[in-house]
């Protein structure tokens, strides 16, 4: 499938245009668990215009909005009708002093539910557990189980006294390579990851790097965990690559736990305590070498670009475009603006082209 279709495909994704009708929220309960959980408000951030912005490439952007130009069009905001999504919801029987801490779930089975001996722990340490029906693994990432996901964190930071610092999204499976991509674009948002048998290397699609003043926030204030069984092969390969790359991309806060003898199962009890322990404690970033990685990621980045600036300019528009391609799948949104440009100038078909344009 070709870079076109694929965001064309993507494009008509974001336009799904909801309609919902007029319902009441029920109230999450004060303590205890809901399985019915509905939610009428749909927060900026999980707004399709935003998700777009945080999580497709720069080309990827920018050929979405040249096509809904040329078509007169705009994205629709909203993919979830709020009438019918289901959460559960599951509150603990006390408020730790600095708040609730938080985690929203990212499922790989669509029904809304905790793990198996979850809500013990997440009782005693003080965590609210929010999770959407119908996000498994079948459903789209970017139009139901991302803004699912961003829409339950939400609503439980409005209605919920949340410590700020003990917010998190996990999921298991393919629902945790999902908990990445939303952790990675929205740091602003969620403190830290808890990744459960599953994962993906940052920097490559479908984990590509968000703008830069959030990767930066990523960079230094995100928490990772891995969670993995030490027999699930396949996951901690995943995980080890993972890693590799959040190393190359200058992100250090980074922990693997092993569930001894355990094969491809979410954690259980005592490994949940101990990765909601390692997130909650912050391993502070050592400045310095944060600082030397930084310089020499940008130091690559600003060599990548000049090699398409200079074929560019000298009118070879074929030999940049493999190079402007593979900026806009590494470096992403730490280079969008020049991504976007080097596109347009290049005239080696990446952009369509703009209305009124030959």
């Amino acid at each position: 499938m070709t870079l076109i279709s694929n965001c064309a495909r993507l494009a008509a994704l974001s336009l799904l245009t909801i309609v919902s009708s007029p319902a009441m929220a029920r109230a999450p309960p004060q303590s205890g668990q809901s399985s019915e959980v509905t939610f009428t408000d749909h927060p900026a951030l999980a707004r399709n215009s935003e998700i777009l912005r945080r999580m497709l490439s720069p080309l990827t952007q920018e050929i979405i909005r040249r096509r809904l130009a040329a078509s007169g069009t705009t994205v629709a905001e909203e993919s979830i009708d709020l009438a019918k999504a289901r959460f559960v919801v599951d509150v603990p029987s006390h408020r730790p002093a600095a708040g609730y801490g938080l985690i929203v779930f990212v499922p790989p089975w669509d029904d809304a539910k905790l793990p198996p001996g979850w809500a013990a722990v997440l009782d005693r340490a003080g965590y609210i557990y929010a999770s959407a029906a119908d996000s498994g693994n079948k459903q789209e990432v970017l139009t139901r189980r991302v803004p699912l996901a961003l829409i339950a964190a939400g609503e439980v930071l409005e209605r919920y006294e949340i410590d700020p610092a003990r917010v998190y999204v996990g999921g298991f499976s393919g629902g945790s390579r999902t908990a990445l991509r939303i952790a990675l674009a929205y740091p602003d948002v969620f403190r830290g990851a808890l990744l459960d048998a599953g994962s993906d290397p940052i920097g490559l699609p479908p984990d590509i790097l968000p703008p830069a003043d959030l990767f930066s926030r990523f960079q230094s204030s995100t928490r990772v965990v891995f969670v993995t069984g030490t027999l699930d092969l396949a996951a901690r390969a995943s995980d080890a690559s993972s890693s590799d790359s959040m190393s190359r991309f200058c992100v250090f806060n980074v922990r693997t736990i092993g569930v001894p003898d355990t094969g491809h199962a979410v954690a259980p009890p005592a490994k949940l305590s101990e990765a909601l322990d390692s997130l909650q404690h912050d391993r502070l970033v050592d400045q310095g070498r944060l600082d030397a990685c930084r310089a020499k990621l940008d130091s690559r980045l600003n060599a990548a670009i000049g090699e398409a600036k200079a074929l560019v300019a000298a009118g070879r528009g074929a030999a940049a475009r493999p190079r402007i391609l593979d900026l806009d799948r590494t470096l992403s949104g730490l280079a969008a603006e020049q991504i976007v440009d080097l596109a347009a100038a290049c005239g080696c078909g990446l952009l369509p082209e703009e209305k009124g344009n030959k």
